[in-house]
């Protein structure tokens, strides 16, 4: 499917050129001036929808601007491209995949074509099988090789096999199951293994290796690292195997060659891609940990905010406001960044889960067609916990020369209500977005006494722009929410610069030079000289001194 956007350049459309005018028009504009112009614009530039509250009030923006960023959508085609992806359309153009996602979390009786065939009866059939398959661990009925029940699961994946995974564990931690262990090895640095398992016992740990090739360098490097441990502490019966290693992947010939029942294999489909896999087969250690009640609940969260996107008028629709305004600070304002702040210590891995979300799909340089693009695409990603980040970062936000738009993501109540903690989270949630926005003047810094020499010192320019978003308390379904609505803001981005979110060819380049580089590293002999003078000379730095 070619986009409708790419027989005409974006930069060339009549919207666009209109928040070009209406940028240089307002782009001085202070937020205290849109405050004052506009006092109930806190309550007007709000929208709540599926339990999710945005307040997108201190943005740089006025109803032109929204009415023209909402003609920016329609021009890009916008409405036909979701339209596109929720039928089953190929519209990973350079893959010639669908890019279904949704599916996963579709109920049943709905149905999604792929090719004719319709998926959510499969989607269905592995999700039963993973919660029979769960429900044996979480009671202890699966057993390892010496008859001790299962006691710690270790996912051993890379990309979105590991960051989905780690993430959802982290953030539903409060509703997993704690006579379990959990543990997460991604990367090929031997450390990452070696401190994952060096308080485990093998009779007791259960792998899950993520790896839907069952051929990925560094998910198979650690997997086959983990096979020796185990088989080491299990008396080198290959049988043991079978008992302590399940295997997320499509490749059943690996598998099986590996020593892993190819009735424990959980398989997934070329239309999900990683970064969008935490919710199928992927999700077999989420579904272990709390339970699959509670992982179906998150499919629920998933599915509410997938219809929401899929239905509600652009204006009223919380992906795509979110989408459109990240477009407007990236293209119009020069933006380099966007920081997002989740004040909920559950949390503290989403920044990184958004970090590949975002920028693995939007981090493009040519348009569907091949084009390369003559604007801005895919901002850095970026963020921690607060408060911990107000003692770092948080500086640069509010007085350095960077503009940087920042999403605070707060929650009405805490899971762990402990005296006064939760109002002060939430008090300052409030404050540094308001202090964002408003900042302190010279006049207001001199009317505290404040030295004259000092005075430049204490302004805060304010100005910079913020979202607030606000839930009930996390939960399951609350979580599938908060990563629909950032999936779908990643689709309307990608939908409005007219590039193919789905994907990554940026990565192979690398994995490519590695393999070649690694047999380098490793032969006896010294290699011949066959790469650039600083590649080389580092070649034989590393060789001489291993």
């Amino acid at each position: 499917m070619q986009s409708e956007a790419s027989s005409t350049g974006l930069t060339s459309r009549t919207a666009w050129k209109a928040l070009r005018q209406h940028s240089a028009a307002i782009g001085g504009k202070h937020l205290r001036e849109f405050f004052a112009e506009d006092p109930g614009r806190g309550e007007r530039y709000t929208l709540e929808r599926e339990g999710i509250f945005l307040d997108y009030s201190k943005n740089r923006i006025d109803d032109q601007t929204l009415r023209l960023l909402l003609q920016l959508a329609d021009e890009t085609g916008l409405r036909a491209r979701i339209d596109a992806m929720f039928r089953g359309d190929k519209i990973n153009l350079t893959e010639n995949r669908a890019v279904l996602h949704v599916a996963l979390r579709a109920p049943k009786g709905q149905q999604i074509l792929v090719d004719g065939e319709d998926v959510v009866p499969a989607v269905h059939a592995v999700l039963d099988k993973m919660e029979g398959f769960a429900r044996k661990v979480r009671s202890g009925l699966w057993k390892g090789f010496t008859g001790k029940r299962i006691r710690n699961v270790v996912n051993i994946g890379i990309g979105g096999s590991d960051l989905g995974p780690v993430m959802a564990y982290e953030a539903l931690k409060h509703y997993s199951q704690r006579d379990l262990n959990f543990r997460f090895v991604s990367n090929v640095d031997s450390t990452d293994f070696a401190e994952a398992v060096q308080d485990l016992d093998a009779d007791e740990t259960l792998f899950l290796v993520a790896s839907k090739t069952f051929t990925t360098l560094e998910t198979m490097t650690n997997a086959h690292t983990a096979r020796a441990w185990a088989l080491a502490q299990l008396g080198g019966d290959e049988r043991a195997i079978a008992r302590h290693f399940v295997a997320i992947s499509t490749n059943a010939k690996e598998v099986a060659s590996f020593g892993i029942d190819t009735e424990n294999m959980f398989g997934f489909w070329d239309w999900v891609g990683g970064r969008y896999s935490m919710d199928s087969a992927i999700g077999l250690s989420t579904m272990i940990a709390i339970g699959p009640e509670n992982f179906r609940a998150l499919l629920a969260g998933f599915h509410a905010m997938d219809e929401h996107f899929r239905t509600a008028p652009f204006a009223e629709n919380l992906p795509v406001l979110l989408g459109l305004l990240s477009v407007w600070y990236a293209e119009f304002f020069d933006a380099q960044t966007v920081a997002i702040l989740p004040y909920e210590q559950y949390l503290k891995r989403f920044p990184a889960y958004l970090q590949q979300l975002t920028m693995e799909s939007n981090g493009k340089h040519v348009t569907l067609d091949g084009t390369t693009v003559d604007y801005q695409t895919g901002p850095i990603y970026w963020g921690e916990p607060g408060t911990n980040g107000q003692h770092s970062f948080y500086q640069l936000i509010h007085q350095g020369t960077r503009l940087i738009p920042c999403d605070f993501i707060g929650f009405y109540k805490t899971l762990n209500p402990i005296g006064r903690h939760h109002d002060m989270l939430m008090a300052n949630v409030f404050a540094q977005a308001e202090a964002l926005a408003f900042g302190k003047t010279a006049e207001q810094v001199r009317a505290e006494g404040t030295a004259e020499w000092l005075v430049p010192h204490r302004v805060f320019e304010g100005n910079r722009p913020s979202n607030v978003i606000l839930a009930e308390a996390i939960s399951p379904q609350v979580l599938g929410k908060l990563v629909a609505l950032y999936e779908h803001t990643v689709f309307t981005q990608g939908a409005i610069w007219n590039i193919d979110s789905f994907d990554q060819w940026g990565v192979e380049l690398g994995k490519v030079l590695a393999t070649r580089i690694l047999g380098e590293l490793e032969s006896a002999s010294a290699p011949a000289a066959s790469h650039d003078s600083s590649t080389n000379s580092l070649i034989a730095r590393y060789r001489s001194h291993k």
